[in-house]
């Protein structure tokens, strides 16, 4: 049965908590362009724990149950944790390809995106520019995740943590879909800004929506395995440390609504292979573990 009041009240504290903050920077008329960009990211970092916040507090004072209800004192299967680290960067790997081979973008070693930042920086950066670049790759696939982790938590505390078990009376399924719907829908105010899909303001919004069911469906998995938030937010913060990378290889101009990042059409591609064979192979949905039980369960 859905606990409507817990619900209401997890989302409304979710919604108002983060798209105020992610609204904010429609105020900073006056802001030059860095200052202006360094502050919303600021911004946007705090309310990724929107989702976060609202779980504890609904569950401390709405639900009335114990913070370990939350299950972060709990990790599960440790090679799940291997899946959420490398998997993400394996999806941007397949996605950077096929935007290339659909000709959606040129590969461009030259790194002429990488010479315009380096020429338009206020201190001229002295060193060669193949160590830029593979440092930053470097640094993508190895300590960003677990750094991004800590924002990341905000949100699959929320979203995998509290929300899909408190939708999985709907069935395993619609509880996913739901949840990554919803998701989706959070990121509105971002994506009407420019954010993922430039110049696709509305449409772009719908283009989440379909990204998060993708990418959630991949971290329900992954949680409803560990019954841990933990592996999700490894999962969300590598998948935000790397998502990006493509970009480093292709020339200017190309589309982003189109591909060359995971949350473009292109990219969801290898999502949906992943997904399948998941299904294929009834990784998916995840068995109970005692029959008639749910993946996860509150704890009283």
């Amino acid at each position: 049965m859905i606990e409507r009041k817990s619900l209401t009240w997890f989302l409304a504290i979710t919604f108002i908590f983060s798209w105020i903050l992610f609204l904010v920077p429609l105020t900073f008329t006056k802001m030059d362009a860095i200052q202006k960009q360094l502050t919303t990211q600021g911004l946007w970092a705090i309310a990724m724990w929107g989702p976060g916040i609202a779980a504890i507090i609904t569950t401390l004072f709405v639900d009335k149950k114990s913070f370990s209800s939350l299950r972060l004192n709990t990790l599960g299967a440790k090679r799940f944790y291997l899946w959420a680290w490398i998997l993400p960067i394996a999806l941007v790997i397949i996605g950077g390809a096929l935007t290339l081979l659909f000709g959606a973008a040129k590969l461009d070693l030259n790194f002429t995106m990488i010479r315009d930042a380096m020429a338009s920086a206020p201190k001229e950066i002295d060193a060669p520019l193949w160590i830029i670049v593979g440092a930053q790759v470097i640094f993508a696939i190895t300590l960003a995740p677990f750094i991004n982790l800590i924002f990341a938590l905000g949100e699959e505390l929320g979203w995998r943590g509290y929300l899909l078990p408190k939708l999985m009376p709907l069935g395993q399924w619609n509880a996913i879909s739901t949840s990554g719907v919803i998701w989706g829908f959070w990121h509105a105010p971002a994506i009407v800004q420019g954010h993922n899909y430039p110049g696709y303001p509305i449409l772009g919004i719908f283009m989440m929506i379909v990204f998060c069911v993708l990418l959630g469906t991949i971290l329900s998995w992954l949680t409803l395995n560990t019954k841990s938030p933990w592996v999700a937010a490894l999962a969300h913060g590598s998948i935000n440390a790397v998502a990006g990378l493509p970009i480093l290889f292709f020339q200017p101009g190309f589309n982003m609504a189109i591909g060359g990042t995971l949350a473009a059409p292109i990219g969801w591609i290898g999502m949906i292979i992943f997904i399948a064979w998941l299904v294929r192979t009834k990784r998916l949905p995840v068995q109970n573990q005692i029959e008639g039980e749910l993946p996860i369960l509150p704890e009283g």
